[in-house]
C-alpha cells in the first residue's frame, strides 16, 4: 500500500483523530491524515521525533542490543502511539504517529491494526 491510502487505512481505526508519517532522520512528515486546529501534525511529527531520537540514545547507552516496536505516551483523554517501521519495504528511520481518543478506542486493537498498515506500506 502507498502512503495515501495507509494514512486513510490508519484514519480507519476506532478512535483515530490524526496520524502521520514520520522521518526522524529529518523531522519531517511524509504523509498525514486527520489532525485539526488543536492537533498541528507537523509540530506533532517535528516533537515526537525528539523522543524517538532520544529514546534509541538511551537504548545504546545502556547497550541494550533490542529494537523499539512501539511507544505509548497516555494522556487522560488520548493514546499518542508512536510505531517505529522495521520492515524490509520501509527505509530505517521510519515511524507511524497515531492519536486516539482514548474514550472511542481499543489499545490492543489500534497496536494490532497499526502493525498491519507497517507490514503492507512500501515507501
Amino acid at each position: 500500500m502507498n502512503i495515501d491510502i495507509a494514512m486513510k487505512e490508519a484514519m480507519s481505526i476506532s478512535g483515530a483523530v490524526g496520524v502521520a508519517l514520520v522521518d526522524y532522520d529529518s523531522g519531517m512528515s511524509l504523509g498525514t491524515g486527520g489532525g485539526g486546529d488543536w492537533l498541528n501534525l507537523e509540530i506533532a511529527a517535528a516533537g515526537n521525533t525528539e523522543v524517538v531520537r532520544s529514546k534509541l540514545r538511551v537504548m545504546q547507552t545502556l547497550g541494550l542490543n533490542d529494537t523499539i516496536e512501539d511507544i505509548l505516551i497516555t494522556l487522560h483523554r488520548q493514546y499518542h502511539l508512536i510505531r517505529l517501521m522495521s520492515g524490509v519495504k520501509a527505509r530505517g528511520s521510519l515511524f507511524l504517529y497515531l492519536v486516539l481518543e482514548r474514550d472511542q478506542s481499543n489499545l490492543a486493537l489500534a497496536r494490532h491494526q497499526l502493525k498491519r498498515i507497517e507490514n503492507e506500506l512500501q515507501v
